[in-house]
């Protein structure tokens, strides 16, 4: 095992990173409705014309940034899309994706919905009651320590085989239940 270093989080994720959508295009648009507590998948989409929003790729990753969604686990791993393409939606989303050669798309998933960086989030918010949203210069500027590419691998692999194991005891007991 390597050492980890320390580093301020934009220098190794991408936040909302830039994505070409045009007003009035149809794609596929992930509501904050869609987002399930605590779950790595997105449980649907609907097309929809363009007019705004947050715009993100397979492989990035959408938490929510207001209250009381953030508090209550609203943050997904994007994996419904085609190849190449680009979805959209709420504004209330912060898009994480990481840097190629730096970071794991999936390892920045696990960490994202870490309970350490959602406490960092939660403390973080400002706003009026109710409506209060994350600060995302704040988490842009966090100091974080990161493992080495591979061994981020390692540990976003064995995290997502207990993903995958849970998920197929939810369809498991879906079945069941039906």
């Amino acid at each position: 095992m390597k050492k980890w270093h320390s580093y301020k989080l934009s220098d190794v994720v991408r936040f909302n990173p830039s994505e070409r959508l045009l007003k009035g295009e149809i794609a596929k648009k992930v509501p904050m409705d869609l987002l399930q507590p605590y779950t790595r998948g997105i449980s649907g989409f609907e097309m929809a014309s363009y007019t705004g929003g947050s715009k993100f790729r397979n492989g990035d990753t959408l938490m929510a940034r207001i209250t009381p969604c953030l508090e209550n686990g609203k943050t997904a791993y994007v994996s419904m899309l085609d190849e190449d393409e680009v979805g959209f939606g709420s504004t209330e989303y912060i898009v994480f994706r990481n840097i190629e050669g730096i970071t794991d798309n999936k390892f920045v998933y696990y960490f994202v919905t870490s309970p350490w960086f959602r406490d960092i989030a939660v403390k973080s918010m400002v706003g009026s009651s109710g409506r209060q949203r994350v600060q995302q210069a704040m988490l842009e500027n966090l100091v974080v320590n990161l493992p080495p590419l591979a061994e981020q691998k390692q540990i976003a692999g064995i995290l997502g085989a207990l993903d995958d194991k849970i998920e197929l005891n939810r369809c498991i007991n879906d079945n069941l239940a039906s």
